[in-house]
């Protein structure tokens, strides 16, 4: 990750108190070049979902170093009959007996959600080769939301150099996990999405996005935003917040003196929440490909414990950063 004050702040807390983060792909050469880089800093240590001969085969022929890393294999776990038994507690609701428990478990999804569950790791990392779905299906059924939260929802952390020679970093949510929220869920990614970016050194300021600033357009998407907006501001009057506003208004002080003057959001925005997972997730990939951003997420906000999905198409930097990113906010308290 480029030098950034806020993933500095994630190390030294990890430093002083170090966690342990499931990778659920334990043979994937991207994990494996971020396990070993993990082990060398000495402040967080993986621990590998998979067979053991495979993992360490595939360690050696990449040619890296996993060596202090704790390796799981889900068919040959001494905790497996304790496992089975949490995880058919846990979805009871559903009816899952042990036989079909211990089928579900051999998946490296579910059983390294289950090894957070149980207190084995302190949280999960995955989705270099699981989907976005197979991840945050098992984060919901067995780690399940936060008290308070209804929903779990996401965001990217975008960060690039700017000409003052420190780093500029954005937030956007949600852009990976809710298909169409309503205004109650919008309100709620708009405060997680701000609360995250603080880790990341962000000093809030948030634009809910439409195609209308403060009513030049109308229609019932421009009113969802408002709407979402007002709501959010009631729960957070502590953080400012914005909507609807148009993008070039949220980010131009120009445009914003023109459309909204005086208004203390606009022109200054930082943290962007979308209307959909259409417009998110096209905004962030916009910002990330034409605007020479990097993109790290999703990370996912709301659930009882850190579980983050990676893209099956990220490298071994974005896993290792994710990591940290993920073991960092692990609440201590």
């Amino acid at each position: 990750m480029r030098n950034m004050k806020g993933f500095g702040m994630m190390i030294d807390k990890l430093k002083k108190s170090p966690k342990k983060i499931v990778f659920t792909e334990g043979t994937d050469a991207r994990i494996l070049e971020a396990a070993s880089r993990l082990l060398a800093s000495n402040f967080l240590t993986p621990v590998l979902v998979g067979n053991v001969e495979a993992v360490n085969e595939a360690a050696e022929e990449y040619g890296y170093n996993i060596r202090g890393a704790q390796i799981i294999d889900p068919n040959n776990y001494e905790r497996i009959d304790e496992m089975v038994d949490l995880f058919c507690e846990l979805r009871k609701s559903k009816n899952v007996q042990p036989e079909e428990a211990r089928e579900i478990l051999k998946r490296g999804n579910y059983f390294g959600t289950m090894l957070v569950k149980m207190g084995v790791a302190d949280a999960l990392l995955g989705g270099a080769t699981y989907s976005t779905a197979d991840t945050v299906r098992p984060a919901l059924q067995l780690i399940k939301t936060r008290p308070g939260h209804k929903i779990v929802s996401s965001c990217f952390i975008l960060v690039r150099p700017s000409a003052t020679g420190e780093n500029e970093v954005l937030a956007m949510g949600d852009c990976a996990i809710n298909l169409k929220p309503t205004e109650d869920e919008l309100a709620e990614i708009a405060i997680g999405t701000a609360e995250c970016g603080r880790i990341f050194g962000i000093d809030p300021k948030v634009a809910f996005l439409s195609y209308s600033t403060l009513g030049s357009g109308k229609g019932e998407d421009v009113d969802k935003m408002r709407n979402a907006a007002a709501k959010a501001k009631l729960l957070r009057p502590d953080i400012p917040m914005e909507g609807e506003l148009q993008f070039d208004a949220s980010v131009s002080p120009r445009v914003a003196r023109t459309k909204c003057p005086g208004n203390p959001v606009a022109g200054h925005a930082n943290v962007f929440i979308f209307p959909d997972i259409n417009a998110g997730n096209i905004g962030y990939k916009i910002a990330q490909r034409l605007g020479n951003f990097d993109a790290y997420g999703p990370i996912l906000l709301g659930l009882n414990a850190p579980i983050n999905d990676l893209s099956r198409g990220c490298n071994a930097e974005e896993a290792y950063s994710m990591a940290i990113i993920t073991a960092a906010l692990v609440d201590d308290e």
